[in-house]
Order: C-alpha cells, then sequence, then structure tokens
C-alpha cells in the first residue's frame, strides 16, 4: 500500500495543533489550577516509578515461585513413586504368603517364621496376622515396637471397628485392599496402615491375611533422602491429620486452603488412595524481599519523594487557603461594618481619628475625609459639652474607661443632638502593642424615649394592681422573699411572707420555702411550662385570724430576674360561702319535704300495710278473751297466741319505725355503710308502694361488695324514689300483669379506671321523650300534673355529692320503646379530700 506524497508532513502540523490547543487550555485556567496541576505533575510521576518497580518486582517474584512450585511438583511426585513402589513390594510378599496358605504350601509354623523374617528385614512392616473366614485370629507375628493396644492375640475375635470394616470389603471384593483407620481425638499414637489379601480355598472365601505398616517408618525409609532435605515431608489422611512428619506450620490448614500455598503440594499415595495423602511443603530458601537491597532503597526512596511532594503541595494549598480566607474575612469584616448600624472610631495615643465607619459617618452627618486626622475638639461636640466630653475624651486615652460604656450627647451636622453610648476599647497591633483605642457609638434616643415609657407603663399598673379587690403576692420558691405585694396584702399581712406562705400551705399547692434540691423534678416540670404557660391552681381555704373564707389562686412565672417565682391571687369571699351555705341548708329542707312528699303519697299503702298486723292482732286478742272467759284455752296454746300478737306488733312498729327513720330531718351523716343492708331497707319500704300499683320488684346484688362512703338514708331515697317513679310509669301505661315488673340491681363497676358500684332500676313503662330527657333532672321540671319537679334533681345532687354519676337511657325492642333504666355509680369507700381550715367544712351534698 502506497502512502501519499504530503503524508511525512501532516504530522509536525497535528503536534502543533496539539500543542496549541494544549496552551489554549493551559492558559484558560485560573493560577490556582495551575499551581495544583504543577504540583501534581511531579508526584504523578513518582508514583508511576514506583509502580514500574512494583510490577517488575512482582513479575520476576511470580516468576521464581512457578519455578520452585514445579521442582517441588517434580519432586513430591517421584517420592509418591518410591513409596508405592515399596508398598507393590511388600503387597506382593503379603500375597505370595496368601498364595501359599490357600494352596496348602504353607504350614502354619512356617508362617510364623516367613511374617517375622518380613518384620524384621523391612522396618515399615510392623505386623502379620492371619485372619479365619470366621474373623477369628489364627495366628500374629508383630514388631517390638508395636504398642499392646495395637497388638494382635491369637484366639481373639477381630473386633469391630476399621479392621472389621476392612475384613468385610475384602471379603466382598476378593483382592486386596488398603485402608488408613481415622485419628482418634484422645492424643493416641496414628493407627497402622492396613492391607488385607483374601485367602482363597477351592473357590470359598477362607480368610485374610492382615499386614499393617508403620506410616512413620514408611515416611523415613521409603521417601528418597534428597526430598526430606529440601522439604518437609508429612503424611496425611484423608481428614487432613497429620499421619507422620513435622509440617512447617501445623495450624495453617485451618487458615487457609493447601492449594493457595505457593511453596506447598500435596498427591494421593496409591494404591492406598485418599486415606494416605503425601504433601511436602518446601523450605524457604531465597532471600525474599529482605534480599532485595535494591528495591527497597528505590522504594524507601519513591516514597520519601512522594511525601515531600505531597508535604509541599498540602503547604502550599494551605497557604493559598489561608490567602483566600483572609480576602474573605477582610470583605467580610469590610462588610460588616459598613452594614451594622454602630459606629465605629478609632483613636490614636494622641486622640487623632485614625478612622471610622460608614455607620459612623452617617450618624454625624461629616464625610470620612472630614473626621479622620481631626484632634479634639471634635466637630461633633456641642459647644455645651466641651468640658464634660473632654474629662470623658481624657479618661478614655487613660484607660479609665467604664465596662457598660458611658452617655454623651452628640450633635449632627445639621444643628440636631441626639443620646448617645460608647464603648471603648484597645487597639493591640500583631506584636502585642497597644497603638490606639477603639470606640463604638449607638444611638439610644429611641431606648431612652421607650424606656420612659416603659416606666410610665409600669408606674399606672402598679396603680391597677394597688387598688385591686384582691391580694396579690409573688415570692420565688426556695426562699422566704417577698418579691411583690399589693396595697391589699399589706393589710392584711404586713410586709412579711408569712401570709404568702400560710396560703400556699393550705391551698394545697408547692411550698414556695421548700428547698430546691428537694423539688428538683417539680421544678424541672414547671421550667419545661416557660414558653407555653406554668400550671396553676386554685383552691379555697379559711383564715381564722382574718375570720375571712379566701378563694387563692397560684400560678407560676418568672422573674425578671430568671428565677422562677410563685404568684398568689386570694380573693375575700367570704360573702359568697354565707350565701352557699344558705342555699345548702335549703337544699337540705328541700330534701326533707321531698321525704314527706314521698311518703304523702305512700300513705294509703302504708295505711294498707298496717291495717293487716293491727287486724291480727285484734283477732288474736278477741279469740284469748272468748276462750278465756269459756275456759276452753290451754295454758301453751295460749302462750302462742300471744307470741303470735307479740310479733304482728313487732311488725306494725318496725314499719311505722321505718317510716320515721326515712321521713325525719337529720344532719349529713356520711360513714361507711353496707350495700346490702341500704337495698334491703330501701326494697322493704317500696315493696309497699310498689304492690299498691301491681308491680313486681325483683332484686339482684352482687355478692361480697366492698362497703361505699356514703350516707344510708339519702342513698336509700334515691333508690325509693327511682323504684316509685318506675311503678308509675308502669301503671300509667297500663301495660298487663305479666309486663308489670321493676328490676334493681347492683353490681361492681369501674369509671375512668376508678372501683365503685353500679345502682341499676329498670322498669316496663314506656320510657320517656327526648325532650323530657333533656330537662328531666333541672330543678322544678316535672312530667306529673301534681308534681314539684325536685325529685330526680335532688337525686342526681345526692349522688355527685358522694361523687358518684346518674344516666338515664330509654330500653328499645327494635324500634319501640319498651321501658326506662335510670343508673347511678358510687365510688368505693375512701377519705374524701377537704380544704385545710380550722372551721368543719360544709356538707357535699349542700355545696354540690
Amino acid at each position: 500500500m502506497n502512502m501519499p506524497a504530503n503524508a511525512p508532513a501532516a504530522s509536525p502540523s497535528a503536534l502543533k495543533k496539539l500543542a496549541r490547543r494544549w496552551q489554549q487550555w493551559w492558559r484558560g485556567l485560573t493560577p490556582h489550577r495551575q499551581d495544583r496541576f504543577a504540583a501534581l505533575a511531579p508526584l504523578v510521576a513518582v508514583v508511576l516509578f514506583l509502580l514500574a518497580i512494583a510490577t517488575s518486582f512482582w513479575y520476576l517474584r511470580a516468576e521464581e515461585i512457578d519455578r520452585e512450585r514445579e521442582a517441588l511438583r517434580r519432586d513430591v511426585e517421584y517420592a509418591q513413586q518410591r513409596v508405592r513402589l515399596r508398598l507393590l513390594e511388600r503387597q506382593e510378599q503379603i500375597m505370595r504368603i496368601a498364595r501359599d496358605l490357600s494352596n496348602h504350601e504353607l504350614q502354619r509354623s512356617d508362617f510364623a517364621l516367613r511374617a517375622e523374617n518380613l518384620i524384621s528385614q523391612y522396618p515399615e512392616l510392623q505386623s502379620v496376622t492371619l485372619i479365619d473366614a470366621r474373623r477369628n485370629i489364627r495366628l500374629s507375628q508383630a514388631a517390638p515396637t508395636v504398642g499392646s493396644s495395637q497388638l494382635r492375640v491369637a484366639g481373639e475375635v477381630l473386633k469391630s471397628g476399621a479392621a472389621a470394616t476392612l475384613f468385610e470389603l475384602t471379603r466382598d471384593l476378593g483382592q486386596p485392599v488398603y485402608a488408613q483407620p481415622p485419628v482418634g481425638d484422645d492424643g493416641a499414637p496414628p493407627p497402622l496402615l492396613q492391607l488385607m489379601v483374601p485367602l482363597s480355598a477351592n473357590g470359598a472365601f477362607g480368610g485374610v491375611v492382615l499386614a499393617e505398616y508403620s506410616v512413620d517408618s514408611l515416611l523415613r525409609y521409603a521417601t528418597p533422602t534428597e526430598v526430606l532435605s529440601r522439604y518437609a515431608v508429612t503424611f496425611v489422611d484423608s481428614s487432613h491429620h497429620v499421619l507422620a512428619g513435622t509440617p512447617l506450620e501445623p495450624g495453617l490448614r485451618e487458615r487457609m486452603p493447601w492449594d493457595t500455598w505457593a511453596n506447598a503440594y500435596e498427591v494421593a499415595v496409591s494404591p492406598v488412595g485418599n486415606g494416605l495423602v503425601l504433601r511436602a511443603q518446601a523450605y524457604r530458601t531465597s532471600l525474599g524481599l529482605v534480599g532485595n537491597g535494591l528495591f527497597w532503597l528505590v522504594g524507601v526512596l519513591s516514597v520519601m519523594t512522594v511525601w515531600l511532594l505531597v508535604a509541599t503541595w498540602r503547604h502550599t494549598r494551605r497557604r493559598m487557603r489561608t490567602q483566600e480566607a483572609l480576602i474573605v474575612e477582610t470583605n467580610f469584616r469590610r462588610a460588616m461594618e459598613n452594614s451594622v448600624l454602630t459606629g465605629m472610631r478609632a483613636l490614636d495615643l494622641q486622640g487623632r481619628i485614625t478612622y471610622v465607619n460608614a455607620a459612623f459617618c452617617q450618624m454625624t452627618g461629616w464625610s470620612e475625609k472630614e473626621l479622620v486626622g481631626q484632634t479634639p475638639p471634635y466637630v461633633y461636640w456641642p459647644e455645651s459639652e466641651y468640658e464634660n466630653l473632654k474629662a470623658k475624651l481624657t479618661e478614655e486615652l487613660s484607660g479609665k474607661s467604664v465596662p457598660g460604656g458611658f452617655q454623651v450627647r452628640v450633635r449632627r451636622r445639621n444643628g440636631s443632638i441626639f443620646d448617645a453610648r460608647l464603648y471603648v476599647s484597645p487597639l493591640i497591633d500583631a506584636h502585642g502593642q497597644q497603638t490606639g483605642w477603639m470606640t463604638s457609638m449607638t444611638d439610644i434616643t429611641e431606648p431612652n424615649r421607650i424606656r420612659e415609657q416603659l416606666s410610665a407603663s409600669h408606674e399606672r399598673f402598679t396603680i391597677v394592681l394597688e387598688s385591686l379587690d384582691a391580694s396579690v403576692s409573688v415570692a420565688p420558691l426556695g426562699s422566704e422573699e417577698l418579691l411583690f405585694a399589693n396595697r391589699l396584702y399589706r393589710q392584711w399581712f404586713g410586709s412579711q411572707t408569712t401570709g404568702h406562705l400560710q396560703m400556699v400551705a393550705q391551698g394545697g399547692v408547692l411550698r414556695a420555702s421548700t428547698p430546691r434540691d428537694d423539688n428538683d423534678a417539680a421544678l424541672a416540670a414547671l421550667s419545661t411550662n416557660r414558653k407555653g404557660g406554668a400550671p396553676s391552681g386554685n383552691a379555697e381555704i379559711y383564715l381564722p385570724e382574718l375570720d375571712k373564707w379566701l378563694e387563692v389562686r397560684s400560678r407560676y412565672l418568672n422573674w425578671v430576674d430568671g428565677r422562677l417565682a410563685q404568684m398568689v391571687i386570694a380573693t375575700d369571699i367570704t360573702q359568697r360561702r354565707l350565701a352557699e351555705e344558705q342555699a345548702a341548708r335549703q337544699t337540705e329542707r328541700a330534701q326533707s319535704v321531698s321525704r314527706l312528699i314521698t311518703m304523702g303519697e305512700m300513705a294509703s299503702s302504708v295505711a294498707h300495710e298496717l291495717n293487716q298486723p293491727l287486724t291480727a292482732i285484734s283477732n288474736y286478742c278477741s279469740g284469748m278473751i272468748s276462750r278465756i272467759e269459756k275456759g276452753q284455752i290451754a295454758e301453751d296454746m295460749l302462750l302462742a297466741a300471744l307470741h303470735k300478737t307479740a310479733h304482728q306488733a313487732q311488725r306494725a312498729g318496725q314499719i311505722i319505725q321505718r317510716i320515721r327513720a326515712f321521713v325525719k330531718r337529720s344532719e349529713p351523716n356520711r360513714q361507711l355503710a353496707r350495700v346490702e343492708s341500704m337495698v334491703g331497707e330501701a326494697v322493704e319500704l317500696a315493696e309497699i308502694e310498689l304492690r299498691r300499683h301491681n308491680v313486681r320488684l325483683t332484686h339482684y346484688v352482687a355478692a361480697r361488695l366492698p362497703p361505699v362512703m356514703a350516707d344510708s338514708i339519702l342513698i336509700e331515697q334515691v333508690l325509693i324514689n327511682l323504684m316509685k317513679n318506675g311503678a308509675e310509669s308502669i301503671a300509667n301505661a297500663q301495660r298487663p300483669p305479666h309486663q308489670r315488673a321493676v328490676e334493681l340491681r347492683v353490681v361492681p363497676q369501674q369509671l375512668n379506671g376508678q372501683a365503685g358500684v353500679e345502682f341499676v332500676v329498670q322498669d316496663t313503662g314506656r320510657g320517656l321523650a327526648p325532650e323530657v330527657l333533656a330537662h328531666l333532672f333541672e330543678a322544678f321540671y316535672s312530667t306529673k300534673s301534681e308534681g314539684m319537679g325536685m325529685g330526680l334533681n335532688l337525686c342526681r345532687s345526692i349522688v355527685e355529692s358522694h361523687q358518684g354519676r346518674m344516666h338515664v337511657q330509654n330500653l328499645y325492642n327494635a324500634d319501640e320503646v319498651v321501658g326506662c333504666r335510670f343508673s347511678f355509680w358510687l365510688p368505693l369507700a375512701s377519705p374524701l379530700p377537704t380544704a385545710a381550715t380550722s372551721d368543719p367544712p360544709p356538707d357535699p351534698r349542700i355545696t354540690a
């Protein structure tokens, strides 16, 4: 193929284009990137040189390893052939003995002699044993070096194990078989290599000749001496347990496989197979890396060169980054000085202005050129303040500046005056010498105006608190210091914290006098709510020294100094308490009136109930009189009649006593009461009214109910009222006799996790209309034309005064109302919480 005539001229042109592009690319880089590439070039060259040296050494080392591995393989295979030939020679001799025994050409006495000659002549052969077809040992000849545990004794039977398995295999195959028993884990010496040759008598199996070899002797006498001198040779079994020889690294097999070793090789010994493996590991004769001094010298020098280049490159980069950071910091500080509203002024030690920022110029109205270089008095000093400002400047230059700054008056260029606060700090150069003073000036005209407004607002707020009709006091937690108290507090308690602590203690809130270390958990909980408002609490207490009832409200707040404080607001509620007590007494009278009304409605039923025992008493008395007059009565019959008369009189008295106890006005008596007793008393009175309306009453009380803290008479009034209302509802509904029933159930029940007892009264009337349910418990609301509307309202008040709940609902069968269900729940007996007062608290029934 012929090249074009202009082909040689194209190469210089292409090189010029490449060089031109290289120059354009290089010039297009920033100086920073050019320095980076210039520093990386020698580093890359050194790294490439080091990689070339390492690659060359690796290649030479790989060649050397391949040669060593090939030589090792040849030597191991040669040693394996030598061992194989030696085993085959012994095998041939054992087979000759077996053949002579099978042909009856060798007597048993001659067998021992020939076996002894073989054992004495060949050290690896340890024993020769004759075993018949029944596994009985007939003859055995062993070398003196065989241990007692490995001897075969004539007359014994071949035991189960590796030898028995080999016996079975030889009998089945009908040819010589080798076997290497596995090595045990008990530290015993390695087992002997076994060879079994079968005996044949007229075509039948006649036993075996067992030859056992010492693997260690086989290694010493069968392996060539030159191989043993160059390698660490060992015999191992199929599980890689060492049978003979000593490896260079005994535990290396468990850490890495043999086929990854560069100086080791192994091969199975035939005719034994994988049961006996010849392994060899070459002794390290090469100097390796230690002898390659030139390589190490070049490597160390290359590493040092790389390290120096990297260090130089990193140092250059650090200097460049520092320079860039300095420029950025300078620009940042200049921008910050120009953007802040604080004026900056620098003075030298003589008081000459050396620097002002843009904010200072904007505040005074003069430019930087007009201000820099001035000496006192400065143009922005008011004429009336010369002496004062000069004295301040003298103190500033002498180092007597106040840490919190000082306030001065400054004149603007247009003649207006504003208030400013100056802060002074020394200027120190790089050598630690003071070169002047830096002054920052802040316009505080607006803050002063706001401070005056705040002062006036605080005064107005104080006037409002002083004129309140409530006592207000603030005290820090963990201290008896009184932070604030208004006029009414000082009028009641004076200027001490005694009244504050007393109200806190009686109100049942966190004590202000408790040390902080005893209430870390409480204070921590309060501090978490500072943004969202601290928790507060209300309580009503009685102070005997003032003879007043006070409503105390407390709140936690952060005082102006950061301390956690407690504010207590106390309002005089004496008049309200008196009104509540009056209302409670009226409610108690209403309860008594309600009971009287209930008994008035039940009067006819009670009269009918009393008529039965009174009629019986009259009949008994008339009968006894007539019989006594006629003399026809015996003493025992007279006593029986008198007993019956007394029983009827007691029954009438109990009915009257029950009615008296129910209707009489008594003081509230809340105590531990048994539920069964209250239900029994209420049922006995209610049954009279229910029988008048022809209504059945069934009741169920759960067994083993715990007692409740209640007034038995009031709870009985609630139950009687509910059962009587149920009977009246059934009568108004005109239900047939089989549907006229009221059921009372009392069972344990939990409400909001609190254990209690639930009372359920269920009737079969027409239920309640939705508009009635909405106003059922309101006072003076009644569905009866003659009703007062106080019964259910009082029932709910009584239940709630016992910390209980009352509920009513209609019962449905599909869309039809088939009855009504009243229920109320009372908690189990527990002491009621009361306010800490000197007078006994009012009854909860009244305040409810």
